[in-house]
């Protein structure tokens, strides 16, 4: 009995885990993909109906008006959330007084609450009452509807999702303290200045915080919901992805349709992470310079010793 405790004990350890992965994980998992192929409406029994589900929503023009939205909002948001973050970071990362108390003022937006967030930023766009257009009115500038006009409400999202670059600043200064002071040092020395200290040292030390940065955005660009069910929008473009799903599922229940979009979100952003992990080869940097120099070392000792058998 003690031999086969002592072999199996670690499964015991783990048991729990892996029930409630195969209970709340797996199990929900499977059933969804089942669910994507009924016409479920949450109250009759749902029926098998094949790809019905995913044949109509590409005929679906609400699907695509909300698809489009989506797309546009990650192209600007993460470009722009990826650069003001890093700009926050080198900036932050040096040894002036009060740098710790600009550190914590920027990255409070990352842990305040979601909802409050979006209430504030409500207030802040309001086209009459908003804090935004008061303080243009005070330099001349008629301020727009910033979430009545259509054409302005994905610039407000953008700019609410930099307001949160706080949160990938963090990321970037802990790369920031890997960077070998003595690369820029040699900089220097050779006359560069700060410019392409960044681009040829900066950019090229943190690629690997930027790549995992991209695949973080792409995954909450696609999946954003909270702010933009809370705030809202003029007509459709302020209705993301993830607002059609929550429509479809619970304002309509249309629970088969709405997971047949969910199971295509999974997809798009899949193919997406899969695209940035093939292009990282061409652009992300990893120092691997000592791993290297251990492993000529040890095929040098090894031909030094061959050859002295040889002798």
């Amino acid at each position: 009995m003690k031999k086969f405790m002592n072999k199996y004990e670690g499964f015991f350890f783990i048991l729990p885990w892996v029930l409630g992965f195969i209970l709340f994980t797996f199990i929900p998992l499977i059933s969804a993909l089942y669910l994507g192929f009924t016409d479920s409406n949450s109250i009759t029994t749902p029926k098998f109906i094949g790809f019905k589900n995913y044949i109509n929503l590409f005929h679906d023009n609400e699907f695509i008006s909300s698809l489009v939205v989506t797309v546009k909002y990650a192209i600007f948001a993460i470009p722009l959330g990826i650069l003001s973050s890093m700009t926050l970071a080198t900036l932050l990362n040096s040894k002036i007084k009060g740098v710790y108390l600009f550190r914590t003022i920027l990255y409070l937006p990352a842990v305040a609450s979601g909802v409050s967030i979006s209430l504030l930023w409500r207030w802040i766009l309001d086209k009459n009452l908003g804090l935004l257009n008061l303080i243009l009115s005070k330099v001349g500038i008629d301020g727009p509807g910033w979430l009545s006009e259509p054409n302005w409400v994905l610039p407000s999202y953008v700019l609410i999702a930099l307001w949160g670059a706080g949160g990938g600043m963090l990321t970037y200064l802990a790369g920031l303290q890997d960077v070998p002071r003595s690369l820029y040092e040699s900089a220097e020395i050779d006359g560069a200045g700060w410019f392409k200290k960044f681009i040829k040292i900066t950019v090229p030390m943190l690629s690997p915080v930027i790549f995992y940065n991209v695949i973080m955005g792409l995954v909450g660009s696609f999946r954003k919901f909270s702010d933009a069910y809370i705030i809202g929008g003029a007509g459709n473009q302020g209705r993301f992805y993830m607002i059609y799903l929550y429509e479809n599922a619970f304002n309509y229940f249309k629970m088969g349709y709405a997971t047949a979009m969910a199971w295509i979100l999974f997809l798009i952003i899949l193919a997406l992470s899969l695209l940035t992990f093939k292009s990282s080869s061409l652009w992300v940097f990893y120092n691997s310079s000592d791993k290297g120099k251990g492993k000529k070392q040890g095929l040098l000792h090894r031909k030094q010793k061959k050859d002295g058998n040889t002798q």
